[in-house]
């Protein structure tokens, strides 16, 4: 084997680990805030408010959060990937942020408040609407951060 021919082998293989430890990093950003800020958000700090809307079982199952999470990482960190990488962080957050939170928006308070018996859905329209303001505001920066190359 030629000499080139492995540094250009060494080259890809230093590209390939680089873009996967990128959306490795994008699922960790996404999952690491989003966890505890759901937790404390949902069963702490409005636990109250919450437990007056009716709409949770009172034995949440955690692990299936967990899963959602995953799941939802994996899809959030490459259509970053795809669509936002190479943009400086500022300009690649408030783009993800303009596509993914409108999406989690749909599925995570619409369509649950069109299916579940609540005491009031307009109370739960507003109180998830700004969770996930705030939880798009946390990890649309991280993922942005996950992505950014540095220029050397």
């Amino acid at each position: 084997m030629s000499s080139r021919i492995v540094v250009e082998s060494r080259a890809l293989d230093r590209g390939k680990n680089q873009r996967m430890t990128r959306f490795l990093l994008a699922m960790l950003a996404y999952i690491v805030p989003t966890f505890p800020l759901g937790y404390v958000w949902h069963l702490v700090a409005f636990k109250d408010r919450y437990d007056a809307l009716q709409v949770y079982r009172d034995d949440i199952v955690i692990p299936f959060g967990l899963l959602s999470m995953l799941v939802q990482s994996i899809a959030w960190a490459y259509l970053y990937s795809r669509l936002f990488a190479g943009e400086t962080v500022l300009r690649g957050a408030a783009k993800f942020a303009a596509l993914a939170a409108p999406i989690a928006w749909s599925f995570m308070v619409v369509a649950v408040a069109a299916k579940h018996h609540m005491a009031s859905v307009a109370g739960f329209v507003w109180i998830e609407t700004a969770f996930i303001a705030v939880q798009y505001l946390v990890v649309s920066p991280l993922i942005a951060l996950a992505f950014h190359h540095k220029e050397r």
